[in-house]
């Protein structure tokens, strides 16, 4: 046993000593039950069911209540509760549907009393009337509660929720007549006994199962839930809907939840799976827990108060086969271990950081003068002793601002409202997109866009096994070329120089665009020709250098001591002789203004005579189209993306995912791809955006994004006929068994889309319910209403 520090509690005339302690159990428990005294607990379980008393120095086995019994299912339990008001009194839940009630004052060994088996399924939960010895509740797995009088051998009332699961039921303190009922569907009922026939009030609680309930001991409306969503949450039942007032979110799903008594905000919950521990909350701070119990080494299925007066002891049971008492003086405190500091971004760019007061006390003094939005702004708040958690910590928050229009996020909105991602052809997209982006003044986005249309909308595509061709020193092979050209038709101002002088290290890193439709030939200076935009005054090559370099073609200038680097004269045999006819100056004069050679020009046959003062560069047809397969661009593609979102924008990269497809996913993870998903539908959903999020998240090329939108949706469907709730998945209603939803018009059942008229209640098929109103605006049913379809 181990012994920590002792408190005795005085509690009208007796006292409560003892210090935290434990005892291990011969298997797992299910739940534990406290007697009035506070001297015993009963532990029960699926092998276990046994009574110990509570000692001042260790837990004392007193009855084992499986002794001398034959094994039954009867005594495997899945709850266990002791009567308030008579100390003999015990009732099980047993995971066969059997309700099974124990007097521990009877002579014999044997103390089962009573044995009710109308339950189909296992029995979640029992609960006691807190003042009246005899009635007896239970919740099933079968959706149904009953309420047992003791006296009879049979209940008296059963309670059909018309849902899933009952997975708790608890009386309520004050209302003599009412109880809460939780469902694993998420919602919660509250139900008069003397009414079984419908409840009372019902209420979507949680997201998910809700596992259990517990009424406060002194606010008579407040009733607090825990669920399969991680979170408990306070409603204050006395008004007109069930109102929330506290949630405290935890880290694992709620399997239990007890008031603690004497404090008001106070309460208790252990989790279902994951996380062993046992925390006590104060609902007023629903981040940090006020204490934490880390004596279990396994889920804790179990947890009650000692005495409904003292808030000190705690006695919990766990799937470790142990029965715990913590002291609340002994629990760990959360708070203490807490990072003091925090860091979060506004959702304009503005930065708030929290601190404590030493930290910035040296800075707290100084003010910030208009316009300086370098240095933070420091908000300090005088502490409240009043405060219940005014001693606990206490923090300066400070504020960096963004400049006055730096931060604005309207290009964003506008892009997100603007872009076009699907719908149209690729190339009309890319040019939509590139030229919203051109209007809201993003010129980098924009020629991205129109770079991705030059890739991936031009038409012949070659293999990229003919991009890489040869130019060897003093080759006389054969060089393919891009496009036809005549040096001849070249202006004087063209090429003073005549090749890369690698003995000045003179280098250059011009890039080339050769497109099909224009010939690109610009002098040294980098004048335009026509059809282009960027100089195409090279030549592209493999040598046996390190690198591909790029050439300048000039005969007139060529040095003769480096022949190396010198192209030929002539790339092909000719097929007749070519006259030296050197042209003077006037002669090039004339020439400058000559248009260039078009590209269909490239298709001729035969070639015709040239002056031998330029060389001719020309084939008789193009060897190979110039443009390059969209895969040639895949890796350049990635990395684009990648580096938009490591700028931040993730709107570009998700845009781009979506138009282009297939096309780019298969070279970016899914988990990249989902990260770039998530973070843009969380911008969308900040700013609003729903519309433009739902659309992101139907056209999602990732399958954890495209479902989201089919996620955390219920609908409720009541009767037509009899107003109930539709407890089954089919269409006819368990209650008046007749059709829910009949066409007006065709008189049979609606299993797709459906559409009512809101006046009259009245309606059908869509595409009936049109045609209908096309030619009549009275209602289809008969009913007289003037219908109107918009």
């Amino acid at each position: 046993m181990e012994k920590m520090s002792r408190v005795t509690t005085a509690l009208s005339g007796s006292a409560l000593t003892g210090h935290t302690m434990h005892c291990h159990l011969d298997a797992p428990a299910n739940a534990i039950s406290v007697c009035r005294d506070a001297a015993q607990v009963v532990v029960a379980g699926r092998s276990i069911f046994k009574i110990y008393a509570i000692e001042e120095e260790q837990f004392v086995e007193k009855l084992n209540l499986r002794v001398g019994r034959k094994p039954s299912l009867n005594l495997s339990c899945a709850d266990v509760v002791w009567h308030q008001m008579d100390e003999n009194l015990l009732a099980t839940a047993a995971t066969n549907g059997v309700v099974v009630t124990w007097n521990l004052g009877r002579p014999s060994r044997n103390k089962q009393d009573q044995l009710f088996t109308e339950h189909k399924r296992t029995v979640n939960k029992v609960c006691f009337h807190p003042s009246e010895a005899h009635v007896l509740l239970s919740g099933s797995q079968d959706g149904f509660m009953k309420c047992f009088d003791l006296r009879k051998k049979d209940s008296v009332s059963t309670f059909s929720g018309q849902s899933e699961s009952v997975r708790d039921v608890q009386f309520s303190i004050r209302d003599y007549f009412t109880f809460a009922s939780t469902f694993e569907n998420g919602n919660v009922q509250l139900w008069d006994i003397r009414r079984p026939d419908r409840c009372e009030r019902m209420f979507t609680a949680h997201n998910g199962p809700v596992f259990c309930c517990d009424w406060h001991p002194e606010d008579r409306g407040w009733l607090a839930t825990g669920g399969r969503d991680k979170m408990v949450k306070v409603w204050d039942m006395t008004t007109h809907r069930a109102k929330e007032v506290h949630c405290v979110q935890t880290i694992a799903s709620v399997a239990r939840v007890k008031w603690r008594p004497e404090c008001r905000h106070h309460l208790a919950t252990c989790s279902m799976m994951v996380d062993h521990n046992i925390y006590v909350w104060d609902v007023r701070r629903p981040f940090v827990p006020a204490a934490m119990f880390e004596e279990h080494r396994d889920v804790t299925t179990g947890i009650a108060w000692r005495h409904p007066h003292d808030p000190s002891f705690l006695l919990s049971g766990s799937k470790d086969s142990t029965l715990c008492q913590h002291l609340f003086r002994d629990a760990s405190q959360p708070v203490e271990r807490a990072n003091p500091e925090g860091l979060c971004y506004g959702l304009f760019g503005d930065l708030a950081f929290a601190a404590k007061e030493s930290l910035v006390v040296t800075e707290s003094g100084r003010k910030p003068y208009a316009g300086d939005r370098r240095h933070p702004i420091f908000f300090k708040r005088k502490l409240d002793p009043a405060e219940p958690f005014a001693g606990l910590a206490s923090s300066a928050l400070s504020v960096f601002e963004m400049e006055p229009g730096s931060g604005s996020m309207s290009w964003f909105v506008d892009t997100a409202e603007r872009y076009a991602l699907a719908g149209r052809p690729l190339a009309e997209l890319c040019d939509h997109n590139a030229k919203v982006a051109r209007e809201l003044g993003r010129n980098q986005v924009a020629q991205t866009w129109t770079m991705l249309r030059i890739i991936y909308c031009s038409p012949g595509l070659v293999p990229t096994t003919n991009l890489n061709h040869s130019v060897g020193k003093g080759s006389s092979c054969g060089l393919p070329l891009m496009n036809s050209f005549n040096l001849k038709d070249m202006s004087q101002g063209l090429g003073s120089e005549t090749r890369l002088d690698r003995s000045k290290g003179d280098t250059r890193s011009d890039t080339v665009l050769l497109d099909s439709s224009a010939t690109l030939i610009t002098n040294e200076d980098n004048e335009e020709t026509e059809g282009s935009d960027v100089p195409a005054d090279y030549l592209l090559g493999d040598v046996d250098g390190e690198e591909d370099e790029l050439y300048l073609l000039d005969p007139e200038h060529a040095h003769t001591e480096e022949t190396e680097y010198v192209l030929p004269q002539e790339a092909f045999p000719l097929r007749h002789e070519i006259v030296d006819t050197p042209p003077g100056p006037e002669h090039l004069q004339d020439k400058a203004d000559s248009p260039h050679v078009s590209g269909s020009e490239a298709d001729a046959a035969s070639l015709a005579p040239m002056d031998s003062s330029f060389s001719l560069i020309s084939v008789s047809h193009a060897l190979y189209d110039s443009r390059l397969p969209p895969d040639f661009f895949s890796a350049l593609v990635c990395d684009m993306l990648r580096f938009y979102a490591e700028q931040g924008d993730v709107q570009m990269a998700v845009s781009v995912l979506i138009v282009l497809g297939e096309r780019v996913r298969k070279d970016i993870d899914e988990q990249t791809q989902e990260h770039w998903y998530t973070s843009y539908i969380d911008l969308l959903q900040r700013f609003c955006l729903w519309n433009v999020s739902n659309q992101v998240v139907k056209l999602s090329t990732s399958r954890a994004i495209s479902c989201l939108n089919q996620a955390s949706t219920t609908l409720h469907v009541n009767c037509s006929h009899c107003k109930r709730p539709m407890s089954s998945r089919g269409w006819v209603c368990d209650r008046c068994h007749r059709c829910a939803s009949m066409c007006a018009v065709c008189h049979h059942v609606v299993k797709g889309l459906f559409v009512w008229c809101q006046g009259c209640s009245h309606g059908g098929h869509l595409q009936h319910i049109m045609k209908w109103l096309e030619g009549s605006s009275h209602c289809p049913a008969g009913c007289g209403h003037l219908c109107e379809y918009s």
